[in-house]
C-alpha cells in the first residue's frame, strides 16, 4: 500500500509540464479602436490566483520559429487550436471597432505575464493578408518591451508558489533532486508593449466579414512555449499613411 508521502509525490509528478505563460489582453491602434488576442477569454478567466487557474487562458505556439505558417497557437480555455474565425469572439470581448492603425504608425497594448517563464522580450510579425502565412509576413520592431531575459522574469515576493506550506516545501525538495519538473512561479503582472507598423504596410485581409485587416503575431520565443498571441488590426484606405497635419493657408498682406 502506498504511503501518504508516496501518493503526494505521484500527484506532484503528474502535474502538467507546460508551465510558462504570458498573454496579450488589450490592444489599441495609433488611430484608436480596441482589441484582444485570438482564442483567449479575457476577464472570464481570472488573472490572479494559482497557476492551474490562470494558465489556461494563455496561447501556446507550436513552433519556436515565429515565421511558421498557420501557427496561431493553442489556448486551453478556448476551443483548442486557435482559429482565424475566433475574431468574432475577440470582438465580442473588446468591442466592434478593431485597433485602427496607419502605415508607419503603431499598435500598443498590455502584455500580461502570468508566470515567470512568460516574460519578454518578445518579437513581432505583421501579416498583411491576415491569412497567418507568417513566412511571408513583415518583421516589425517592438519599440516597447515587457521586461524579462530570454522569456524569464523573477517572481514577486508574494507569489502564490512562494508560500512555505508543506506541499511547497516538498515540491521544492523533489525539484532539487530531479524527481518533479520545476514549475514556473505565478507573477500576475501587466506591462505595456508597443509595435511599430512598418512604413509601406497595407492591410488587405478579410476575416468574419471584417476587411482591410492585418494580423500581428507576438511571441516570446521561450523554449517552454513559446507564448504570446495573435490579434487583428485594421487599416482603411484613408489610414494607409499617417494623418498629416492640416496645412494652414497664409494670405499676403493686402494693406
Amino acid at each position: 500500500m502506498l504511503s501518504h508521502i508516496q501518493i503526494i509525490v505521484l500527484a506532484l509528478a503528474a502535474t502538467p509540464l507546460v508551465s510558462a505563460h504570458g498573454k496579450i489582453t488589450v490592444v489599441t491602434g495609433d488611430l484608436g479602436g480596441n482589441g484582444t488576442a485570438l482564442g483567449i477569454q479575457g476577464a472570464v478567466v481570472p488573472g490572479a490566483g494559482p497557476n492551474y487557474k490562470t494558465e489556461v487562458d494563455t496561447t501556446v505556439f507550436w513552433s519556436q520559429d515565429i515565421a511558421t505558417d498557420d501557427d496561431i497557437g493553442y489556448t486551453e480555455s478556448g476551443s483548442g487550436n486557435n482559429q482565424l474565425e475566433d475574431l468574432d469572439k475577440a470582438m465580442a470581448l473588446s468591442g466592434s471597432t478593431l485597433p485602427q492603425v496607419s502605415s508607419g504608425g503603431s499598435v500598443s497594448g498590455t502584455y500580461h505575464i502570468v508566470t515567470t517563464d512568460g516574460a519578454g522580450p518578445v518579437e513581432a510579425l505583421i501579416d498583411e493578408t491576415a491569412t497567418a502565412k507568417w513566412s511571408q509576413a513583415k518583421q516589425a520592431t517592438v519599440t516597447k518591451q515587457p521586461p524579462g531575459e530570454n522569456g524569464n522574469i523573477a517572481a514577486p515576493a508574494d507569489s502564490q508558489n512562494n508560500k512555505r506550506g508543506l506541499l511547497g516545501v516538498l515540491r521544492r525538495g523533489l525539484e532539487s533532486v530531479g524527481l518533479v519538473q520545476k514549475r514556473a512561479e505565478n507573477v500576475n503582472e501587466d506591462y505595456p508593449f508597443e509595435v511599430e507598423i512598418p512604413a509601406g504596410t497595407t492591410c488587405s485581409g478579410t476575416i468574419s466579414g471584417q476587411s482591410n485587416l492585418c494580423l500581428v503575431k507576438i511571441s516570446n520565443n521561450n523554449n517552454a512555449g513559446p507564448f504570446g498571441g495573435v490579434f487583428a488590426v485594421q487599416m482603411s484606405g484613408s489610414n494607409s499613411t499617417k494623418r498629416a497635419r492640416r496645412a494652414v493657408k497664409f494670405y499676403p498682406d493686402m494693406a
